[in-house]
């Protein structure tokens, strides 16, 4: 939570000034959270489709017609107060941006080839569960990432990897 206060939408909405949904939730900022948004107020989704924000309810209480300010950028008019709707309330990473770059997207398509392989190779041994990508398929995925990048990291001590997967130390 990076340090901010962490709040109830119906106590959030009148105090914030930039909203971003990431629940994965249906109609997470509802009218009476529009109703109470200060003006200028800055309302994006990132967390599912574009069923996160309720525009069907904005679009019932908003006082005149949608005004597109600048491209991915809507205005809405609220209680005589501005509320501006980013990439028509879809994926903001995709809808106002190029969606995700390449060096994420090879990473995660190498996670599920790597996970399909694994899956196709111990078939006969895995229940009928979900399971984990196994830790070295991500750490294998990982390192070749770095090493395409140039990059080089140090080694984990084993000190270090004893203290990183307990509890013993610390405050």
């Amino acid at each position: 939570m990076d340090g901010f206060r962490v709040l109830p939408m119906a106590e959030a909405a009148p105090i914030g000034d930039i909203f971003c949904t990431l629940t994965g939730n249906i109609h997470v900022i509802r009218a009476e959270h529009f109703r109470a948004m200060k003006d200028g107020a800055i309302v994006c989704n990132s967390g599912h489709f574009n069923v996160e924000l309720d525009l069907d309810a904005l679009g019932k209480i908003t006082e005149r017609p949608v005004r597109t300010v600048r491209p991915f950028v809507e205005e809405y008019m609220v209680n005589g107060r501005r509320v501006f709707i980013l990439g028509e309330g879809r994926l903001i990473n995709l809808a106002a941006a190029e969606g995700h770059p390449a060096s994420v997207m090879d990473m995660s398509f190498a996670n599920q080839s790597l996970g399909a392989e694994y899956l196709v190779k111990h078939a006969a041994t895995l229940s009928r569960d979900v399971h984990r990508v196994p830790e070295a398929i991500d750490r294998e995925i990982a390192r070749l990432k770095l090493a395409a990048g140039g990059v080089a990291i140090d080694t984990l001590t084993a000190e270090q990897t004893k203290y990183l997967a307990s509890w013993d130390m610390g405050t």
